[in-house]
């Protein structure tokens, strides 16, 4: 008998899972705002989605629809680190997203911008755009106040 691995070929040890109104909707969503290739679709009877699986970079999200009283919606932050944060975060907003916070570079070395998505789900998007040493990181933790711990982004 083959070696059965206990986590599949193509998984991580965890996976989010997110349960949302409109599964099928909010997959085209996924696909408009990030890429996600569609991995796997089970539909049910009444036209819902039982479960769904896509990859977003090599990432897998998991997902269905409403189902009875054990599966209602859940609302999630999910942080999606990408090459070019400002034309994810645009792309995302022409899916349907909703802005939140317009992207930025942060004191510890990522340009981030926050999006609230059809379903609820906030989504941090962030593309790494220097390697800040740690001790100057907590540094400008410590000298925060309000408004400041940020790094002006860096020109071209």
């Amino acid at each position: 008998m083959p070696d059965v691995k206990p986590i599949p070929e193509g998984y991580s040890a965890i996976t989010p899972y997110l349960i949302v109104n409109d599964a099928a909707s909010f997959l085209e969503f996924l696909v408009k705002a990030f890429g996600a290739v569609e991995r796997l679709r089970i539909p049910m009877p009444g036209g819902t989605i039982g479960h769904a699986e896509v990859e977003i970079n090599g990432a897998v999200l998991m997902l269905s629809d409403v189902s009875g009283t054990d599966f209602q919606v859940t609302r999630s932050l999910v942080h999606h680190y990408v090459d070019d944060v400002d034309s994810v975060y645009k792309r995302a907003i022409d899916a349907g997203a909703t802005p939140i916070t317009e992207p930025e570079t942060q004191f510890y070395g990522d340009r981030m911008g926050h999006v609230l998505d059809p379903s609820g789900n906030r989504w941090v998007i962030m593309t790494h755009v220097e390697d800040v040493d740690m001790e100057e990181a907590m540094k400008s933790i410590e000298g925060m106040g309000e408004g400041q711990g940020q790094r002006a982004a860096k020109a071209g």
